[in-house]
């Protein structure tokens, strides 16, 4: 059965750890914190690793953020995203490619390294959306 979803996917700019241990503790739920690896898929996290990926999972409420990339600091209106995923690659893709008229790709849809098809862009109302297509699990 396919399905889909969104959510905030948030930048906490080097704080995802304490934003996502605090947002855990006040609504409850689990707490999930990824970190890069070099040349393969994420791993998790240790106390001193940068967050590649974390998330708040509590009653159907879900929470993304990350620490960024300290490379390219967001600028203004750039720390939050709508996160569309799901399993349905037909209706994601057609999603993603109709939400992107207008705006500017950022990233098209492509195999990533932990396993998914993920992209993004800016829709023409300067919104930020993260696109991750999952095989069923």
């Amino acid at each position: 059965m396919s399905s889909i979803s969104a959510n905030p996917y948030i930048n906490f700019q080097g704080k995802a750890r304490e934003a996502l241990e605090f947002y855990s503790a006040a609504l409850g739920g689990k707490i999930d914190l990824l970190a890069a690896t070099p040349d393969g898929p994420p791993k998790v996290a240790g106390p001193d690793d940068r967050i590649m990926h974390g998330a708040v999972t509590a009653d159907g409420l879900l929470i993304m953020g990350s620490d960024g990339h300290p490379d390219y600091p967001p600028t203004i209106g750039d720390t939050m995203a709508v996160a569309l995923s799901g399993s349905d690659r037909e209706r994601i893709t057609l999603a993603f490619e109709k939400l992107s008229e207008g705006g500017t790709v950022k990233q098209p849809l492509k195999q990533e390294s932990w396993g998914d098809t993920f992209g993004y862009f800016v829709d023409k109302f300067g919104i930020n959306w993260m696109v991750n297509i999952y095989e069923e699990r």
